[in-house]
């Protein structure tokens, strides 16, 4: 039999289903109504069933209850215990305390347990890590527990994780995988296919076959399904595809999203600064890297820090804090012009009444042009070409929601007051809508031009702008219309 022939038989025993059915499925594999609800979340009576078997020292029911879970599972459930219960829970049932639960751990459940353990059998679990995993989980730890876990890893891992964590945090760099499959350019299908075979048991997942020159650079790229459908004869440098995405080991995390994104790529190849291949990202470690980003760009809006209900108190509190006594200081600042226009105030209640509503409106108008230009910077569809035509775009929606709250807005304030204080409120309305969408554009842009993460700063001053101008317009209209006399 020729080898395309064997390779044909053997691609045709692959898709034949086996003998067993679903009989010879894991549990992790079928849906599992007893221990998941409909959202595939740990039910509360199971966790209660964990906790009891757990609580009165009963390893045996623990063991029965927790193996059939999945590793990302057995992850949940350690979260959803106390920070002082989860060494004694993970230490009840070690023999299931898999690296792949402890690379699916929450960042601070899995540091405080990483601190707890010694640093051999920190070690042992890194060994079994993928290389961007093992380096996640090592990353965050103080610098003496790094250098001593390290000690204790083989050669090859310590040299690869070292390597790693020389690079800046969050970026590619850091968030490759050091195992890929490269070959030499001078290879035939045929050669690769006797190579992949030759090799048995890969130890990763890879989906394309980097082609390299002599000097380790990469050249081009080979799908599998291309090589299995191509006859052995054909040279790589025939079949391969020569366009690829080269990132750069320093690439931020997520710029190298963003490229995946764009281009649709499910993996990439990292070059060091000489343009050697070092190491891939696949599009498995770029969801979590999108996800991660679009949760701490909407965090940092809102100066809530990581948010993580895992997140010790004291980090929680300064994260939060710092923010808080900004909004003080800017709030301050509207303060002090209603306080320049007390008398006005005085003399006519109905100022006091409509204020808020002035303010609050352009509040949001201001917070939702903000939220549109900072997810527009991070995904580059706000960049300096287009910049000027996004903030006339911003303007022209401001005015268009300006116009239509101003006559609400100047309808409702004309029959319960009178038409001068319903002509006042509609144009300070459509001052602070406009000055709002404005704001809320040009600030972002201003922090990135500037080097700063717009999601951080954005919102203290954009609500310091839309407060303050809005108090301003109307009070200043106000006393300038003649509705009562200056203060």
């Amino acid at each position: 039999m020729s080898d395309d022939a064997r390779l044909d038989e053997d691609l045709l025993v692959a898709e034949l289903p086996q003998d067993g059915g679903d009989d010879g499925a894991r549990p992790d594999d079928r849906i599992d109504d007893e221990r998941h609800d409909e959202e595939n979340r740990l039910k509360p009576r199971f966790v209660r069933s964990v906790r009891r078997a757990f609580e009165s020292g009963d390893n045996t029911a623990l063991h029965e209850l927790v193996e059939p879970l999945h590793p990302a599972d057995v992850a949940d459930l350690l979260e959803l215990f106390d920070s002082d219960e989860r060494q004694g829970l993970a230490g009840a049932m070690s023999d299931l305390m898999s690296s792949e639960v402890v690379a699916e751990l929450n960042d601070h459940v899995r540091e405080d347990m990483m601190e707890a353990l010694e640093p051999e059998a920190v070690a042992s679990i890194a060994e079994q890590l993928e290389t961007d995993d093992a380096v996640q989980l090592l990353e965050d730890l103080d610098e003496d527990d790094q250098r001593a876990i390290i000690a204790e890893l083989e050669p090859e891992t310590q040299a690869a994780v070292t390597s790693a964590l020389s690079y800046p945090e969050e970026t590619a760099g850091r968030l490759m995988n050091r195992h890929f499959m490269a070959v030499p350019e001078h290879m035939t299908v045929g050669d690769l296919i006797d190579f992949l075979r030759k090799t048995g048991d890969l130890e990763h997942d890879f989906w394309e076959v980097f082609v390299v020159d002599q000097r380790h650079h990469p050249v081009g790229t080979c799908a599998l399904n291309w090589i299995l459908t191509t006859p052995r004869n054909i040279k790589l440098t025939d079949l391969m595809k020569r366009d690829q995405t080269l990132i750069p080991v320093t690439t931020d995390q997520e710029e190298v999203a963003l490229m995946f994104q764009k281009y649709a790529l499910i993996s990439a190849a990292v070059v060091d600064e000489s343009g050697r291949l070092v190491g891939q990202v696949t599009v498995d470690d770029i969801v979590h890297i999108i996800s991660e980003e679009a949760g701490e760009d909407a965090l940092l809006l809102s100066g809530a820090g990581d948010g993580d209900i895992n997140e010790p108190i004291r980090e929680a509190y300064s994260s939060r804090v710092r923010w808080l006594v900004a909004n003080l200081g800017t709030a301050v600042v509207a303060s002090a012009i209603i306080a320049f226009f007390g008398a006005a105030i005085e003399k006519l209640v109905a100022l006091a009444v409509l204020m808020p509503i002035v303010a609050s409106i352009g509040g949001n108008a201001g917070t939702q042009t903000m939220a549109v230009a900072v997810r527009a910077i991070a995904t580059n569809q706000l960049t300096r070409a287009n910049t000027w035509r996004t903030v006339w775009r911003e303007v022209r929606v401001a005015i268009l929601n300006g116009a239509t709250i101003a006559v609400l807005i100047g309808i409702a304030a004309a029959f319960l007051f009178s038409p001068m204080m319903g002509a006042v409120i509609a144009v300070a309305m459509i001052i602070n809508i406009v000055v709002a969408g404005l704001a809320g554009v040009l600030v972002p842009v201003i922090f990135e031009r500037l080097r700063q993460d717009p999601a951080v700063a954005s919102s203290v001053f954009v609500t310091m702008i839309t407060d303050s101008m809005g108090f301003l317009a109307f009070l200043g209209l106000a006393v300038v219309s003649g509705l009562v006399p200056a203060a």
